[in-house]
């Protein structure tokens, strides 16, 4: 394996490169410091709707042409938005790498921004939440009206689609302010790996990205908040779910100070959920017969893909005749064993292998490897955990897991139900959250 070379220019761009030549083709991410977390509170949705108006063309490159050249080598390129970024993702041929990081500085630099683009895209994305969300069984549920039920603060309360209504107020001169404030050098990272020329690369991105003036990164968005100090409830209705759920928010160890801690909760989440001989999965679907599925996991994407505070979320799908303070005890009453039981050295071992296998097996794809680097490099500063982390997952002991489990034997924390019902209208009302 090559040494990772880490270096930033004077304009303030983070750079990670990694050489790994017995790849067959180099994948190539930027990750820009701004998610739905960062928006102001009349610009909700922002940061996914610049997710499109990046592929909309820039100077010297017309509308989608970033992606039909990528496409057109046999490669792939996406973009997608987070809570506390936003990152745009290829992987291409070797050849297709100076023409990929030209273009990823143009729309750096000098993106497209025009009232038809934005009318376009605007119209995306909108239909979008009608398909993903307002007209889709369980849509968003539980990652966007949980965070709204535990949390306080607009930036860890609105979901990253937005309200149509800033959607559809937001202007050209609003949109070229957001890209100003958040699309700068010192505001990103990039990441090369894969089947390429360090050297050749590295003086090439210092050409092309160091052309670029420096400019002020924008003030990060106060996202720290004192926890509920008791048990807050919350109902969602939805005509189109067939079964009630229910989902349970915690806040989780920050895994800049307390990483370790942060590790101990994922492994919980392994012990609870993660298969069909899992002690919940056991516990309300095969003994119980309460529920249908049970899932819990640290991020409201994934683990370790936020900034603190970031979220556990626990979510069970159960048969309408269950009562929910049934569920809510069964799953209180198997934490409090987790809390106390000595068998549970014997459970982290195996939970803890099965995620340092997926971490490992994920991040042997190129593409998943790049972006997971950059993801590391920007919210933690250390885009090393690629490859710490499956070993650091299984130093993890069970008295770390205890603890864990007894930290969510609280009442800071959020309760949300999922109800069906007939009485909500089918064309549901524009989201406000």
């Amino acid at each position: 394996m090559s040494e990772l070379q880490r270096f930033s220019l004077p304009n303030g761009l983070r750079v990670l490169l990694e050489p790994r030549p017995s790849a067959a083709v180099v994948a190539v991410s930027v990750h820009y410091d701004v998610g739905f977390r960062s928006e102001a509170e009349d610009r909700s949705g922002f940061a996914h709707l610049f997710e499109h108006l990046m592929f909309q063309g820039s100077e010297n490159h017309a509308k989608m042409a970033h992606w039909t050249y990528v496409q057109g080598l046999g490669g792939s390129v996406n973009g997608s938005t987070h809570q506390d970024y936003t990152d745009y993702y290829q992987v291409l041929p070797s050849e297709g790498l100076e023409q990929v990081l030209s273009m990823e500085m143009d729309r750096m630099h000098a993106l497209l921004i025009t009232e038809e683009n934005l009318c376009n895209q605007r119209a995306v994305v909108k239909e979008e939440i009608r398909l993903n969300i307002l007209n889709r069984a369980y849509g968003g549920f539980p990652w966007i009206p949980l965070p709204a039920l535990l949390y306080n603060t607009y930036p860890n309360t609105h979901n990253g689609y937005g309200a149509f209504e800033d959607l559809d107020s937001a202007s050209v001169a609003d949109a070229v302010d957001f890209y100003r404030a958040h699309y700068v050098p010192a505001n990103a990272v990039l990441t090369v790996c894969g089947a390429f020329d360090p050297d050749r690369t590295a003086a090439y991105i210092e050409e092309v990205f160091g052309a670029l003036p420096h400019r002020p990164k924008p003030a990060p968005a106060v996202l720290r908040e004192e926890l509920p100090g008791t048990t807050r409830h919350g109902r969602r209705e939805d005509v189109h779910a067939s079964l009630p759920a229910l989902a349970l928010g915690y806040q989780l160890p920050d895994p800049g100070t307390e990483l370790d801690a942060y590790l101990a909760h994922m492994v919980l989440c392994e012990i609870l959920t993660g298969g069909s001989s899992s002690r919940l999965h056991t516990r309300l679907v095969r003994e119980k017969g309460a529920a249908v599925h049970v899932s819990a996991g640290c991020g409201l994407f994934n683990a370790l893909d936020t900034r603190a505070p970031d979220t556990l979320a626990l979510a069970v799908t159960h048969h309408p005749h269950t009562d929910p303070e049934s569920v809510l005890a069964e799953i209180d009453g198997e934490l409090a064993g987790l809390a106390e039981r000595h068998a549970l050295a014997d459970l982290v071992p195996t939970a803890g292998a099965r995620i340092a296998a997926r971490s490992a097996r994920r991040n042997a794809d190129l593409l998943a490897r790049t972006r997971a680097m950059g993801t590391y490099e920007l919210l933690h500063n250390a885009p090393a955990l690629v490859d710490e982390l499956p070993g650091r997952i299984l130093t993890i002991g069970a008295e770390a897991v205890t603890d864990a489990a007894r930290a969510l034997l609280t009442d800071q924390r959020a309760v949300l139900r999922l109800v069906t019902s007939q009485a909500v209208p089918r064309q549901a009302a524009e989201p406000t959250t």
